[in-house]
């Protein structure tokens, strides 16, 4: 009997109509075009606006984006999987929401925080059920309303990151493609260095820490930096040997899109021309769980069925990891 395999079908993905430029910016921190560009990569991102919005309005299109390219029945979904860190309530999980506005009735839904590495932790997650015989449709998204934990203050984290989601739908196949191999990582040391203080159980919300601006994303950037450039190169370098994957062999690397710099230095690890790197890092700066599935619907176009795609990706906690995917389509 072959061995099932959890593919990767379908992709959508939504990003908000309101830009945010590096020049926008520029009116609103100590801060210019040239100086974010050439330590980041960025110069526009994505913005959520309009009244009670949470990130499950953008991970609805996203799914409603794939399903309807997909043409697959809302009520044949066995699982949602929405990797978030800005999820609209403490609880129900966002991934509630998505699943009934979508119309996926027949499915258990949860959410998944791992910050920027929220995707491959739940894409992982999810292959495991479709791989077990468990469920035969999985949809796993990624997506963070970022703007809504933005200090914009702040100009060491206010130009980095933005707001969207993308998803994938995952099926099983007897094929040598789909989700062959994963490494994630995690150490909780990472605390100290990228944060949001207050608002969980240790810190609820009160006057003194909306006062103290406690509800912000902090981040100590150099150290950060450090260790992200590091591990997210190691990583994808060891999941690579582990498996045979040479630069040659491997058709794309989807790094985690949190600064062109660490994005670069990962690729340099694995010996990838950035031709073969996919990045639209310019165009909707960090966000955070969104990064890598709006890669792929950005590329969608791109891959060929076969494809090697070496994916990567870093955040706070810290969490990180790699994951070999074998594109399982072509495109249409």
């Amino acid at each position: 009997m072959n061995k099932i395999r959890a593919a990767i079908t379908g992709v959508g993905g939504y990003v908000p109509d309101y830009v945010l430029t590096n020049k926008e910016l520029e009116t609103m921190v100590e801060t210019s075009d040239e100086w974010i560009t050439s330590r980041t990569g960025i110069k526009e991102r994505r913005i959520l606006k309009g009244e009670n919005k949470g990130v499950s309005v953008m991970g609805i299109e996203a799914v409603k984006d794939m399903l309807a390219k997909s043409k697959v029945d809302p009520k044949e979904i066995d699982c949602v999987i929405f990797a978030t860190i800005t999820p609209d309530l403490t609880f129900p999980a966002t991934a509630n929401i998505v699943a009934t506005a979508v119309g996926a009735v027949n499915a258990f839904s949860f959410d998944v925080a791992a910050a920027c590495s929220g995707f491959i932790y739940a894409l992982t997650t999810g292959a495991s059920f479709i791989q077990s015989g468990m469920y035969k449709k999985v949809i796993v998204i990624g997506g963070d309303k970022m703007s809504a934990i933005l200090d914009y203050t702040d100009r060491t984290t206010c130009i980095i990151f933005g707001d969207g989601a993308g998803c994938v739908l995952l099926e099983p196949t007897t094929e040598e493609v789909g989700v062959m191999d994963a490494i994630l990582k995690s150490d909780g040391s990472g605390e100290t260095y990228l944060n949001l203080k207050a608002g969980g159980s240790r810190l609820p919300a009160s006057h003194e820490t909306i006062d103290k601006r406690l509800h912000y994303v902090y981040q100590e950037g150099a150290a950060v930096y450090k260790f992200a450039v590091t591990n997210m190169a190691d990583v994808a370098a060891q999941l690579a040997e582990r498996n045979h994957l040479t630069a040659e062999t491997i058709s794309w690397l989807v790094p985690h899109q949190a600064n062109k710099r660490i994005i670069d230095a990962t690729a340099s690890r694995v010996g990838i021309d950035e031709s073969k790197v996919m990045m639209n890092i310019e165009r909707y700066g960090n966000t955070t769980a969104g990064t890598i599935p709006l890669l792929l619907w950005d590329y969608e176009k791109r891959l060929k069925k076969g494809d090697n795609l070496l994916i990567a990706a870093f955040g706070g906690g810290f969490t990180w990891g790699a994951v070999y995917v074998k594109w399982a389509y072509n495109p249409n």
